[in-house]
């Protein structure tokens, strides 16, 4: 069976339909699936064996300068690429307009979910099959449900497995990711608190590595690192090289941001810091999660600006309220399964 798979972006949506990859390739012998993803997703999407081809939709700059990208031939080389190859199956992932779009320039029968359960239910026309599967259940389970559905197989017995081979982590001593950075200011920690537990985990010999992408990002990373030897702040890096990274630590911890999703789909200890958001729907999805709920009575607003503290630009009550000591007890339930020594430091 040939199928493809529709699924664009964002990364946190990417790393939840890997399941339902895993999934396709344990039930069907001799699947061949191809991946529709946006450009900057390819490196992530090919980690997964079970992907032969990954077809580049640069959306964006597709949208951004639509002229520019027609008289360049992009525009028509995608469409060439989505069109190249007849396949038994096409399962639109994402339930958006812009998806179902390049969907319509694909050959095979076309699924996807319903009216009622798509995010733009207009999407839903331009499948042969709606699935109906509302959103009462995390997205990678509803993924994992729509593409049983649409390929003909039963989950019965499987459980959920990302399925990623990354390349080999780096070696050295035992380390910790913090996941520092995300669109919302309202979604970030303070740096006093990523300095305390950053302060604890030396103090346990663990290193801690962070990334950051842009100005602001690598602001708070310097500030977050300054004077703590244990931290090391990482050079930029591709999806593919950041893999192995996160597969290769002891522990994460992070904001809601997309780096986190990979994390908990890689099986890492993975620690997910919650206030604004609700990850009810959309949170970590792994074997080895643990997410903090702010208990607030304002949480979870879903807004960019605080109404409790609207000034400040990063680190919103709701976050704050959770100390280095409550992260480090959430790793030592995760790893150990019971608080450590360190828990009463």
């Amino acid at each position: 069976m040939k199928v493809l798979v529709i699924k664009l972006s964002s990364l946190g949506d990417v790393v939840h339909t890997f399941p339902a990859v895993t999934d396709a390739a344990r039930r069907l012998p001799g699947l061949v699936l191809d991946w529709a993803v946006e450009d900057a997703f390819v490196p992530l999407v090919t980690l997964h064996p079970a992907v032969r081809r990954a077809i580049p939709v640069p959306l964006r700059r597709l949208k951004k300068k639509p002229l520019a990208a027609f008289r360049s031939g992009e525009a028509q080389a995608v469409g060439a690429a989505l069109k190249a190859e007849r396949y038994d199956v096409v399962i639109d992932a994402q339930g958006l307009m812009k998806s179902a779009a390049v969907g319509l320039f694909t050959h095979g029968r076309r699924h996807g979910f319903d009216r009622a359960s798509a995010r733009e239910g207009l999407a839903s026309l331009t499948y042969a099959k709606g699935h109906h599967l509302p959103e009462r259940e995390h997205m990678a389970l509803r993924i994992r449900k729509l593409l049983a559905g649409a390929l003909g197989y039963s989950l019965d017995g499987l459980e959920a497995d990302a399925g990623l081979v990354t390349a080999p982590p780096p070696a050295g001593p035992p380390y910790w990711v913090f996941l520092h950075g995300t669109t919302w200011g309202t979604k970030t920690w303070t740096v006093r608190h990523w300095r305390e537990l950053a302060a604890r985990a030396a103090r346990a010999g663990r290193e801690v590595k962070i990334f950051a992408h842009g100005a602001q990002e690598e602001e708070r990373a310097a500030a977050i690192a300054a004077e703590l030897p244990n931290v090391e702040r990482m050079p930029p890096l591709g999806l593919d090289a950041v893999a192995p990274v996160l597969a290769g630590a002891e522990a994460v911890v992070t904001v809601d941001t997309g780096l986190g999703h990979l994390a908990a789909a890689l099986g890492v200890p993975t620690v997910g810091l919650y206030g604004p958001t609700n990850p009810r729907l959309t949170g970590l999805y792994g074997p080895k999660v643990l997410e903090l709920r702010s208990l607030r009575d304002c949480a979870p607003c879903e807004k960019q600006t605080c109404r409790i503290a609207p000034d400040r630009a990063e680190g919103p009550p709701c976050l704050a309220d959770f100390t280095g000591r409550d992260i480090w007890r959430a790793i030592s339930l995760l790893r150990l399964g019971h608080a450590d020594a360190m828990d009463k430091m």
